[in-house]
């Protein structure tokens, strides 16, 4: 005999109405702390010549050398001097005005053009679509530091030819996500009911395909960003970026590193400062990927409009149960 429940068995209980609804975890305060020290680093090099306590070029030869905390001839050098006797504090001041600038103009220049040139392979494609995208793989395909050497002895090293080298190696990123994006956007509805009713085709690109491309853009220039501050110190660091006597900190790092035994604090401290600007900017921008990318972000509205009349898995599983219980089971043969 079959164990089965007649239709008067006891409904299931009520769910409690004070249950609380799970809640999608969004990336709201974890993104505070890297974004206040981006913040923090961006007002320090804006305000650099207010608060370097020294100027970052003038050489004191008598006070070379001179440890952290300590007072050289009337002067107290709070992070020491360098083999020249110059302030270590004044030039990392003036060394993340060079860093910030380089990584920021190198972010503004490949992100504009790698997307027009991204956006326009995927809305026109064919010989056009063909024809950007192969450049795009024969820019990757260079070896970074080889275009950089071919860049300045072209050009020279100078700030500006380091924004160009940089520029010519990033943008081809920017243009791969945009060049899928388009392509996935001009099938759906919308875009072609456009299409279907005669509108242009710049206003199509700029009223519905600009607005689902330049999300994901700004997150990879955010993720670009601490890149851009590592490739600008890698390239000081081997004299292909800005020349001595303009202060960087990969030009730092360079000049101290043959007094690391002697004068540890030449490479530690413009070290840490390279290390907390790229680790905060790492930060920030994963945090905005995740507010951002739509493969990544979860509608946190419709979350609860779904969960709120339910309470907890094992609740829901419970009322479940019940519900089968009390449903009554048709006798064989009927």
């Amino acid at each position: 005999m079959s164990d089965t429940t007649t239709a008067g068995a006891a409904p299931a209980p009520p769910l409690p109405a004070d249950t609380p609804a799970p809640r999608a975890r969004a990336p709201r305060r974890r993104g505070l702390l890297p974004a206040a020290l981006v913040v923090l680093y961006v007002l320090l090099a804006l305000i650099a010549p207010v608060i370097s306590p020294y100027d970052p070029n003038h050489a004191d030869l008598v006070s070379r050398l001179s440890e952290p905390f300590t007072t050289a001839h009337g002067h107290f050098h709070l992070l020491g001097t360098d083999a020249l006797g110059r302030d270590v504090l004044s030039r990392i001041f003036y060394g993340s005005r060079v860093s910030i600038a380089v990584a920021a103009a190198t972010v503004v220049v490949s992100g504009v053009f790698g997307v027009l040139m991204g956006v326009a392979a995927g809305w026109y494609r064919g010989w056009v679509g063909a024809v950007v995208m192969r450049i795009a793989d024969i820019a990757l395909s260079v070896p970074f530091f080889l275009l950089a050497i071919l860049v300045v002895a072209v050009l020279g090293p100078s700030l500006v030819n380091v924004v160009i080298c940089l520029a010519l190696v990033r943008w081809p990123r920017y243009t791969r996500i945009a060049y899928s994006s388009v392509l996935e956007t001009r099938e759906r509805g919308f875009v072609r009911g456009a299409v279907a009713v005669g509108a242009p085709g710049f206003w199509i690109v700029t009223r519905h395909i600009l607005p689902e491309v330049l999300p994901l853009a700004v997150v990879v220039a955010t993720l670009e960003l601490g890149l851009m501050v590592v490739f600008e110190a890698s390239l000081s660091f081997i004299g292909l970026g800005v020349q001595p006597p303009t202060a960087s900190w990969g030009s730092m790092l360079s000049d101290g590193q043959q007094y690391v035994a002697t004068a540890w604090w030449l490479v530690t401290f413009p070290g840490l400062a390279l290390f907390g600007l790229v680790l905060a900017v790492n930060l920030l921008g994963d945090t905005v990927r995740d507010r951002l990318d739509p493969r990544r972000s979860v509608p946190r509205g419709a979350f609860r409009r779904r969960t709120s009349r339910r309470g907890p898995g094992w609740l829901r599983s419970r009322a479940a149960q019940g519900a089968t219980d009390s449903e009554p089971t048709s006798p064989k043969g009927a």
